[in-house]
């Protein structure tokens, strides 16, 4: 039989649900409810395109120009988006991670991230994965284990879809952002947050996304009493859908409604609702930015839940 290109896979199972873990950047492969797919994910002889279910470490979205500074110092990343000439969704999506614990319900992976082009600083990554009664939940930690501090941001690219599998145009969107963030033609933010109120970006009251085309950084997010963001896809008659939530560590969603992926045929079928603790650019622009001091440790939770 020939090995997945994603490595591993981790099945977790808690009564109905089941979530399919890859050891190739702690992705999230697949996660559904009585056989349904709730998560939008890959199968197991493919590679996740458009970021499908990946962990985006030590930094969320793009940075402009592959280049930054911090600490006085200038930094130069490798180009992975040469369309806009950015350094893309961090460091760890093509690389192994090793089992540290697992059992039917929950699996912990981690990575020994170490200094390299760009990024001359280490950091011990875990992220443990577990389904309960309340749906998927991950959990992810940054330690600084270098001798300097360092910027950090963490993110994650998870899409979700509706049980019938229909485009997207017909499902209802539920995002509590009171702004949004203005970009130019690469994705790279301006500096402004755009409030939302009387434009097509306005999802606080749910309503259909239709047409839209969404590619776009939220913030300003409002939180339940309980602390937790939270945000859903439904169906229009309200019978079933999905919601991604996230903690209060997260200030940012980056909302994608998948127009520009390649492959034409999984083009708006599922959403991308990808939790982020800085904005795209953070390195440059500074905001949400984490800076760990050394043994300093950085955790951020987010998941997916049914409704």
């Amino acid at each position: 039989m020939t090995a997945a290109p994603t490595g591993r896979q981790y099945e977790l199972v808690h009564g109905t649900q089941r979530a399919v873990i890859v050891e190739l950047g702690a992705g999230l492969r697949e996660y559904g409810s009585n056989s349904v797919p709730i998560a939008d994910g890959y199968r197991v002889e493919q590679l996740p395109d458009g970021g499908r279910g990946q962990l985006l470490l030590p930094w969320p979205n793009r940075i402009a120009g592959a280049t930054y500074r911090f600490a006085g110092e200038k930094f130069r990343l490798p180009v992975s988006e040469p369309r806009t000439g950015s350094a893309i969704h961090g460091l760890v999506r093509d690389k192994p991670w090793g089992l540290v614990d697992s059992s039917s319900a929950a699996v912990t992976l981690a990575l020994d991230l170490a200094p390299q082009d760009g990024y001359r600083f280490r950091l011990g990554l875990t992220a443990t994965y577990t389904v309960s009664d309340s749906g998927l939940t991950a959990s992810v930690t940054a330690v600084n284990t270098g001798e300097r501090s360092c910027p950090y941001g963490a993110g994650a690219h998870p899409y979700v879809r509706l049980a019938d599998g229909d485009p997207i145009d017909g499902a209802v969107l539920r995002l509590p952002a009171g702004a949004m963030l203005q970009a130019d033609a690469r994705g790279i933010p301006t500096g402004l947050e755009l409030p939302v109120d009387g434009t097509d970006f306005d999802f606080r009251q749910p309503r259909a996304i239709g047409p839209q085309i969404l590619d776009t950084a939220f913030t300003q997010l409002a939180a339940d009493v309980d602390g937790v963001i939270r945000i859903a896809l439904m169906a229009a008659d309200g019978g079933h859908g999905a919601e991604v939530w996230m903690d209060g560590s997260h200030r940012y969603a980056m909302i994608y409604s998948g127009d520009t992926l390649g492959d034409v045929t999984r083009r708006r079928r599922g959403l991308a609702i990808e939790p982020m603790t800085c904005a795209p650019d953070a390195f440059n622009s500074g905001a949400g930015l984490v800076v760990l001091e050394p043994g300093d440790a950085h955790t951020s939770t987010w998941g997916i839940a049914p409704l």
